[in-house]
C-alpha cells in the first residue's frame, strides 16, 4: 500500500511500506572546521585530553605501586641503619626511639640482633672502591717507573776491572747519582751498567760523557729504556764487615739447571779461587738458576767477572759484582 502527498506533479516522493531502510536518503552532518581551516580540529582536541587523563592515571597508578613496595620494607634493615645510629653511645637514645615505633615483632628482632644491631649489622658492607684504588695505584707506580727511566743512563763498553765506585765517580760532577749498576754481557768481554740520577737535567746532562775513556776503553753513554730494579733493602749490607763481604762476591745468573752447587763450585775454584760460600738458589717457574758467591779474597771475585758469557752446561752464564752479602744460613729450630 502506497501513500500520496498532494498531485503527481509533486517533488515529494511516493513511499512504500515495503522500501528497505537502506533505500532511505543518509543525512550527514557537515565537517567540523577549526579556527586554521583544517577539518577535525574539534576531534583532535578531544583525543588530546583522553591522552592527557590516561597520562595521569599512569602516574598516579605508578605512584601508588611505589608507595605500596616501600609500605612493604623493613626499616629496620641493614641498608636503612646509618651507621650514626648503629655505632656510638650518643645514638642509642635516638635508635631507641625509633624502635619504639615499631611493633613488638620488630623490637623484638631488634633485640636479638648481635651486640643489640639490628639484623646483625656490624659495619660498613664491602664495595669495590678498592678496585678503582688498585687502578689508581697501577697508573701512578706506572708513571714513576717512567720518570724513573727519564732520570737514567745505559753506560756500554766498560772495563771489566771498573767498580761501580769508579763508575758513579764519572759521573758525580752532572748531577747528585741514585743508584749504579755493573751488569755483565755475555757476549763481549766488557760490560755495560745503568746509572740513575736524582732528577732528569742530570740524566741529560750526563750524555756528553760519551767517549770518555775508563780504564782502557772509552764508555758509550745513552738514555736508558729501562729503570734499575731496586734491591731488597733488608739484603743489602748492614755493617762495614759485610760491605767487605760484598767485595768478595759476585751475583751469577743464567745457570743452567742440571749444573749442581758442586758443580759450579768447582767451576770457579779453578779459574778464579777459592770459594768460600756459595748459595744456589731457582725454583720450577724459571727455566735458569742464579747464585751468589762469595770468595775468600777480592782479586779471586775479579777474575769471576771475566767468567761473564762462558758456557757452563748448555747456557752462557753471566757474572756481576753483588750488592748483597751472602749471609749464613741460621740453624733451624727443632721441634717441640
Amino acid at each position: 500500500m502506497a501513500t500520496t502527498d498532494r498531485d503527481a506533479d509533486s517533488p515529494i516522493k511516493t513511499v512504500s511500506s515495503e522500501t528497505s531502510p537502506t533505500d532511505l536518503p543518509c543525512v550527514v552532518d557537515p565537517p567540523l572546521i577549526d579556527s586554521n581551516g583544517t577539518v577535525g580540529g574539534k576531534v583532535k582536541e578531544k583525543e588530546d585530553e583522553g591522552d592527557v587523563k590516561r597520562e595521569k592515571k599512569d602516574v598516579k597508578r605508578e605512584i601508588s605501586e611505589l608507595e605500596e613496595l616501600l609500605s612493604k620494607l623493613n626499616p629496620l634493615a641493614d641498608e636503612f641503619v646509618p651507621l650514626s645510629l648503629a655505632n656510638g653511645p650518643a645514638s642509642e637514645g635516638i635508635l631507641d626511639r625509633n624502635i619504639a615505633a615499631f611493633g613488638p615483632h620488630q623490637q623484638q628482632h631488634y633485640q636479638a640482633g648481635n651486640g643489640g644491631v639490628p639484623n646483625g649489622f656490624v659495619g660498613r658492607r664491602k664495595n669495590n672502591y678498592g678496585q678503582g684504588r688498585r687502578r689508581m695505584t697501577s697508573r701512578t707506580s706506572m708513571a714513576q717507573r717512567e720518570e724513573r727511566i727519564r732520570r737514567t743512563v745505559y753506560v756500554s763498553d766498560i772495563d771489566l776491572q771498573v767498580t761501580e765506585e769508579q763508575l758513579a765517580a764519572l759521573f758525580v760532577n752532572c748531577g747528585q747519582v741514585n743508584d749504579c749498576r755493573i751488569c755483565g754481557d755475555p757476549s763481549s768481554v766488557l760490560r755495560f751498567a745503568f746509572v740513575e740520577f736524582n732528577d732528569e737535567e742530570s740524566a741529560r746532562i750526563a750524555l756528553n760523557l760519551a767517549g770518555t775513556v775508563l780504564g782502557f776503553y772509552p764508555v758509550r753513554v745513552l738514555p736508558s729504556k729501562t729503570a734499575i730494579a731496586p734491591v731488597n733493602p733488608t739484603y743489602l749490607p748492614r755493617s762495614e764487615d759485610e760491605r767487605e763481604m760484598c767485595t768478595r762476591t759476585i751475583y751469577c745468573t743464567n745457570i743452567d739447571k742440571k749444573i749442581t752447587q758442586g758443580d759450579l763450585k768447582l767451576f770457579f775454584e779453578n779459574i778464579c779461587g777459592e770459594v768460600f760460600r756459595l748459595r744456589l738458589l731457582g725454583d720450577y717457574q724459571h727455566a735458569t738458576r742464579i747464585a751468589f758467591v762469595e770468595f775468600v779474597s777480592a782479586e779471586s771475585a775479579i777474575k769471576a767477572l771475566n767468567c761473564s758469557g762462558v758456557v757452563l752446561g748448555s747456557q752462557p752464564i753471566r757474572v756481576s759484582p753483588s750488592k748483597t752479602p751472602v749471609r749464613p744460613r741460621l740453624p733451624r729450630q727443632p721441634l717441640n
